[in-house]
């Protein structure tokens, strides 16, 4: 009997185990965030879009396994891309304190050139009629109806016609010729047109007007049927190899520059290409109004890339001391001091406190906290800071190198 009751004892144990289920391990989710790479305030726990500026939000994985760790950030090829990370390297660059003017492209006066009536009459085709056309010496511009022109062609017409048929010895039929060809070209006939009425005998009702100049067309100032005088403007031409830049500056700063002074001037339309000018001219005389003068800078144009009216940076004194410098943009300044993210070997960005000194526009120069060839984070270091703030609370000093 007791051998009995033992058994089922021992059958009752392996049939209750038998129903015990194992036990699930559940992993702690991963603690993740959604911001915006325009707005890394913007801290929201679901995917979607910023509700400042529209832009597709942006996931930040905070824990896991190659996620964060105290001191460091890590973000996928995607995160970067979404976030715009960029960075630059450490290295001596110029740390002169360049004057920077804000200038805009302007034709350069000195290339003008203008086509004006030489005799008066009607217009009655205009075969230049867009500004930014090309035109060259020769081409026609228009057509004119003038009584003045037909009589001048009359006149040497009727002195070919006597020579041929007078051959009277006491008239110098030649000087009448050449008297009345002298005459159509000086309003504005060229030789081959004076040929081609030699020989057709014939006076055209309406007379074509040759270009004298080339270049690019800048202004037309007629139409078709206006009536012209002569003297009057017909056109202006500019020649774009040659431009200037024009600035204004305080009176404070003018002493900064000089006539002929060489400088660079760079074109931010032009993904800021940089090329060399020089000083042309500096006005006298200060604006009555404003106080403010005007600088103008000559630089070349051979390739035509450049046209009037774009933006211009010109910038002085660029070959002053060199230093170790990070670029100005991968700086964040608050209270404490100024820090840098930097980019690790393994992939992931650390904060990094450093000491400055004061630079210009492009760099400033580190005193401490970088060495050269460390990789900064020139874009989207904002980002990256809010991130810390997010994981940290708002000490944004822990974890910090210094």
């Amino acid at each position: 009997m007791n051998k009995n009751l033992l058994l089922a004892l021992i059958l009752a144990l392996l049939f209750t185990a038998c129903k015990q289920k194992p036990q699930q391990i559940v992993e702690a989710p991963s603690k993740a965030y959604y911001t915006c790479s325009m707005h890394p305030q913007v801290h929201e726990e679901r995917p979607g879009n910023c509700p400042i500026c529209g832009m597709k939000l942006i996931k930040v994985e905070l824990t896991g396994t190659g996620g964060t760790s105290s001191d460091k950030i890590t973000l996928t090829a995607t995160q970067l891309q979404l976030a715009g990370i960029q960075t630059d390297t450490v290295r001596d660059e110029n740390i002169c304190n360049e004057k920077t003017l804000t200038g805009t492209v302007a034709t350069n006066e000195n290339t003008a050139a203008e086509l004006s009536a030489r005799i008066a009459g009607r217009v009655q085709q205009l075969f230049v009629r867009s500004v930014g056309e090309k035109i060259s010496v020769g081409q026609p511009v228009y057509s004119i109806y003038s009584e003045d022109l037909q009589e001048a062609e009359k006149e040497y017409l009727l002195a070919k016609q006597q020579q041929k048929v007078l051959h009277n010895p006491d008239v110098d039929y030649d000087q009448l010729i050449n008297a009345a060809e002298n005459k159509l070209q000086l309003w504005g006939l060229s030789i081959a047109q004076i040929k081609n009425l030699a020989a057709s005998g014939k006076v055209p009702a309406t007379t074509t007007v040759l270009s004298k100049i080339s270049g690019t067309v800048s202004e037309i100032s007629i139409h078709e049927g206006d009536y012209v005088t002569e003297g009057m403007p017909i056109l202006k031409t500019q020649t774009l190899n040659s431009l200037w830049v024009e600035a204004q500056l305080y009176a404070s700063d003018a002493g900064s520059y000089k006539l002929n002074d060489r400088v660079t001037v760079s074109f931010p339309d032009l993904n800021g290409q940089v090329i060399n000018g020089k000083v042309e001219f500096i006005n006298p005389e200060l604006s009555e109004t404003s106080k403010i003068d005007l600088i103008r800078v000559n630089i070349p144009n051979p390739q035509g890339m450049i046209r009037p009216g774009m933006l211009a940076y010109i910038s002085i004194g660029g070959n002053g001391a060199h230093s170790l410098a990070v670029p100005a943009s991968a700086i964040l300044t608050d209270s404490k001091g100024s820090k840098v993210w930097v980019k690790n070997a393994d992939g992931s960005f650390s904060a990094r406190m450093i000491t400055t000194s004061s630079g210009n526009r492009s760099y400033v120069p580190v005193l401490s906290g970088l060495n050269p060839g460390a990789i900064v984070v020139t874009n989207g270091a904002y980002l990256l800071n809010s991130e810390t703030i997010f994981k940290n609370g708002n000490d944004n000093m822990a974890g910090m190198k210094m």
